[in-house]
């Protein structure tokens, strides 16, 4: 996905790093980062109350379908289906072994640096209010695919590129990059319309959650998901609107954008032009609507029990405790939590996108978080951390 996941950052915080010249046990090439997994006894992770295991429990069983032929895993996902919520710790503390996680990598004057802290925003499930046909004040479209974007699976040429694909457009017999949000602005791409929403931002904030439920008119939604993107780096348009003295950097957040745009709506595509990339969707026509979104594993999210992570470092369906922190405003947690989602702003070893839920609530806690985060992975017993 998410997309999809693609993520919002809500406030500048700046993130504390351990650093030290110790030589690195393998070697690292200047500019290359990697994921060092830490064995680690449960002792030594923050403590947390049982509930806060629980939402992982639930997440884990649904991880679970996807990964009866992963080698290690097969036992821990026939007990977990049967299990209560409330024997969540206890199963993770019996059947998985805690590493803790920590950043390496080279700086360009040959110094060894490594981190066990990084970032983790949030994210949610919009809810917007929109037609499936243009009309008043239902204008502002949400596009699938098109049919002249290009996407190549570089695995399937070169398998040391597993998760990266590249997507452009034919112009001859080159593939060139495909259009930017600008460019695409400018161009009629109706025809590519699943669905009109009434507010041009929130269909903005739509692509970088990359999931949501649209209200229509008759009172029925219709739950749209990630589909694909035009390929153009993720760009925040907060740092925009602060250099451009739209708002100040201490009140920056999803909330405070919003309000900024709809006192501003002649300004409001000029900013969100500042973020080339963009995301096309697909209607969700069979997903039960009573669960979460559908993350990039194919399961759906579960609140407070999903996060989105950096596919180069981690494997979708493992288990991780997240050591959560920040101030202005505070934020204080730690949480068992299951990867299950990715995003083209989540990148590094220590960067997690948190999920929130649905609805408004949702909304305010993941539009304020900004956090800095430690982080523990927990593998099935005997399953070697370097086979990955």
């Amino acid at each position: 996905m998410k997309l999809s996941r693609i993520c919002f950052c809500a406030g500048l915080v700046a993130l504390l790093a351990a650093c030290t010249t110790t030589p690195p046990e393998k070697v690292i090439k200047p500019g290359e980062v990697k994921l060092s997994l830490k064995p680690v006894e449960y002792a030594s992770l923050p403590a947390m109350p049982d509930e806060n295991w629980q939402p992982a429990l639930s997440a884990f069983k649904e991880s679970c379908k996807k990964m009866t032929a992963k080698t290690g895993w097969q036992e821990v996902c026939s007990i977990s289906q049967t299990l209560p919520s409330s024997q969540a710790k206890s199963f993770f503390e019996a059947y998985f072994t805690p590493y803790q996680a920590v950043s390496e990598s080279m700086d360009s004057d040959g110094d060894f640096i490594s981190s066990d802290t990084g970032k983790m925003t949030g994210y949610y499930e919009p809810i917007l209010y929109g037609s499936k046909k243009k009309k008043a004040p239902y204008i502002y479209p949400l596009h699938t695919m098109p049919d002249d974007l290009i996407t190549v699976d570089l695995a399937e040429i070169y398998p040391q590129l597993k998760g990266m694909r590249l997507r452009g457009q034919l112009q001859g017999n080159k593939l060139v990059p495909y259009d930017s949000r600008a460019e695409l602005a400018k161009r009629n791409l109706d025809r590519y319309a699943i669905a009109w929403v009434e507010d041009p931002v929130a269909a903005f904030f739509l692509q970088v959650q990359g999931s949501g439920r649209i209200v229509l008119p008759d009172g029925s939604y219709m739950r749209v998901g990630y589909g694909d993107v035009n390929g153009h780096p993720y760009r925040g348009i907060g740092n925009y609107l602060v250099k451009k003295g739209y708002l100040k950097s201490h009140e920056l957040s999803m909330q405070s954008i919003q309000a900024w745009a709809r006192k501003n709506p002649k300004k409001v595509q000029v900013v969100l032009n500042q973020n080339p990339s963009y995301v096309f969707f697909i209607e969700r026509k069979d997903q039960d609507p009573n669960e979460g979104p559908i993350g990039a594993q194919g399961v759906p999210l579960t609140e407070k029990g999903s996060v989105a992570v950096d596919r180069r470092f981690y494997q979708l369906g493992w288990p991780i405790v997240v050591d959560v922190e920040q101030t202005n405003p505070d934020m204080k947690f730690t949480r068992a939590v299951i990867a299950q989602d990715t995003g083209g702003a989540i990148r590094g070893p220590i960067r997690f996108d948190f999920y929130w839920g649905s609805g408004d609530e949702a909304a305010m806690n993941a539009g304020k978080q900004n956090s800095q985060v430690k982080a523990w992975v927990l593998l099935p017993n005997g399953v070697d951390p370097q086979a990955r």
